[in-house]
């Protein structure tokens, strides 16, 4: 048992993902790369290295999740289909991850908010107490630290209590003393099963979570920023009470919890003999201080994101909120105007006859996405292209966060005719599916516009980024010229698309912008 203790602690210096950037000279066998066979450089391995030795130590020693659904390609990838409904399993041929294990770790890196979801004994809770070890807590203090959601839990019970004797004695509030909890400060905070929270409590819990502070008798106690791990067994309305509208909104990313392979049992006995739990057997050369912890969150947020990936993105989310018949006036055509007047936006699109249903991707979700959500989406991003090395964000990291992100964020619209189809009646249910082949549908249409190559719109955007100061007046008046014929060539087609309403609101801002810009000049003299 010594022994096996022993290789469970142990972590191998042989790279995980070899590449440019990886120790030349060393022979990799399956053993080196996942094994526990050596001990790690004296100075430590880079953080990203360091990051994936975290994650493949968790995937092959503690989550038992052998689930690769992050799926990446380096070439060719082997496809099989199984049974009547032709179910593919695909062999990646690039090195591929457990959502399960990857986007927890993820929201270590950004300090971000998790949920994670799904039935009891999934193995939620451990996975959450295993990022806060692998910031420098021990297991114990985790446990007491974590946060367990009950129908009697209150405001006092989660964030702290003024002294009795102040209560007595002050003359103002601002004079009483509340004894804050210790979890408040720490850099990786835990809430079970945040649905069986009272609504009051929720609500204190929302500015915790969303602004890095907590209000009690005038007292207000900066928490800072930190990665939050959230559990519910289920996240579609069951739970004692139903979860706010703003504190779920707050969620950065949600991860199903798949189930459990059966033909894995026997690493459940053998954990069972050992009778050792992982979060006390993380090996310490995968603990990151709180100084690496810093340093990785400021790596991540400088991974640059090139111009066509955002653009892709940027493509995607213009066709989800649109709807023309939504408002009179063409800033109100979108989703959340029917919303605010208390209609049913897919009321609203089954009257909309002129777009083809199954080509407009907008159709099939009754809401846009907000601007936390592209947020997330650009973190989230940032630290897959981090996570694996790679110098900058690339249309296969963005691909890959993206159901996790909007998973919550992204209504489904299931009377949409596109799920009518053969096949394609399967999305109502998987989410993650639906979520990326509608990203997929989006990147197919933008290559075929060509639009990497003839973005007018772009163009306009581009050179009014580079400033204004010492435009003279015959110019001014070319550009203004140039976006009128853009959207005269514009409303010239027949058809009305969610990126084209983007484009035209942008010719308008660009318009007023020049037009304010030449009263001035004239102003000026």
């Amino acid at each position: 048992m010594r022994q096996e203790q022993d290789e469970l602690g142990h972590v191998s210096n042989a790279p995980t993902r070899p590449g440019p950037g990886a120790t030349a000279g060393v022979a990799l066998d399956l053993t080196d790369l996942y094994g526990s066979t050596a001990g790690t450089a004296e100075q430590g391995p880079p953080l990203d290295e360091k990051l994936r030795q975290a994650y493949f130590w968790i995937t092959n020693h503690a989550i038992i999740s052998p689930h690769y659904d992050v799926e990446f390609e380096d070439g060719p990838s082997r496809r099989f289909r199984f049974g009547d409904a032709r179910a593919e399993l695909v062999l990646p041929s690039g090195q591929s991850y457990s959502s399960y294990v990857l986007m927890p770790l993820l929201t270590f890196m950004v300090r971000g908010r998790c949920l994670m979801v799904g039935g009891p004994g999934r193995g939620k809770t451990a996975s959450a107490l295993l990022m806060g070890v692998l910031a420098g807590y021990t297991p114990r203090e985790m446990r007491r630290a974590m946060q367990h959601g009950h129908p009697q839990l209150t405001v006092s019970d989660m964030f702290g209590t003024p002294l009795p004797r102040d209560l007595v004695e002050a003359d103002r509030l601002a004079d009483v003393d509340v004894a804050w909890r210790g979890w408040l400060g720490m850099r990786v905070k835990i809430v079970d099963e945040y649905n069986r929270i009272p609504t009051r409590t929720q609500s204190a819990l929302l500015t915790v979570l969303a602004d890095g502070y907590v209000e009690s008798f005038d007292q207000v106690y900066e928490t800072g920023r930190s990665a939050w791990y959230l559990t519910a067994n289920d996240d579609a309305g069951g739970g004692t009470y139903q979860v706010i509208d703003a504190l779920r909104d707050r969620i950065d990313v949600v991860v199903p919890a798949l189930p459990f392979n059966n033909r894995f049992l026997s690493a459940l006995v053998s954990r069972a003999e050992r009778g050792l739990r992982p979060e006390e057997a993380v090996p310490e050369s995968i603990v990151f201080t709180e100084r690496e912890h810093d340093r990785l969150h400021r790596a991540v947020l400088d991974v640059p994101i090139p111009r066509p990936v955002l653009r892709r993105l940027e493509f995607f989310a213009g066709q989800l909120e649109f709807l023309e018949r939504g408002g009179r006036q063409f800033e109100y055509r979108t989703k959340d105007t029917a919303r605010l007047a208390g209609v049913d936006p897919h009321l609203v699109q089954q009257t909309d006859s002129g777009r083809d249903a199954l080509i407009d991707v907008g159709t099939q979700t009754t809401a846009g996405l907000s601007v936390r959500s592209l947020q997330s989406l650009i973190a989230y991003s940032k630290a897959m292209a981090y996570f694996r090395g790679d110098a900058e964000v690339g249309l296969d990291h963005l691909r890959a966060v993206l159901p996790y992100v909007l998973l919550q964020k992204l209504p489904m619209d299931p009377d949409s005719p596109v799920f009518d189809q053969q096949r394609a009646e399967e999305l109502r249910l998987d989410r993650v599916s639906w979520l990326r082949t509608m990203f997929d549908t989006t990147c197919r249409q933008y290559d075929a516009a060509g639009l990497d190559h003839d973005d007018p719109v772009g163009h306009e955007l581009a050179q009014f980024d580079r400033g204004l100061d010492g435009t003279p007046e015959h110019e001014v008046r070319s550009r203004l010229h140039r976006i009128e014929d853009l959207l005269e060539q514009m409303s010239a087609q027949r058809k009305l698309y969610g990126h084209l309403y983007d484009d035209a609101l942008a010719l308008k801002y660009l318009h007023q912008r020049y037009t304010n810009y030449l009263a001035w000049l004239r102003w000026s003299g």
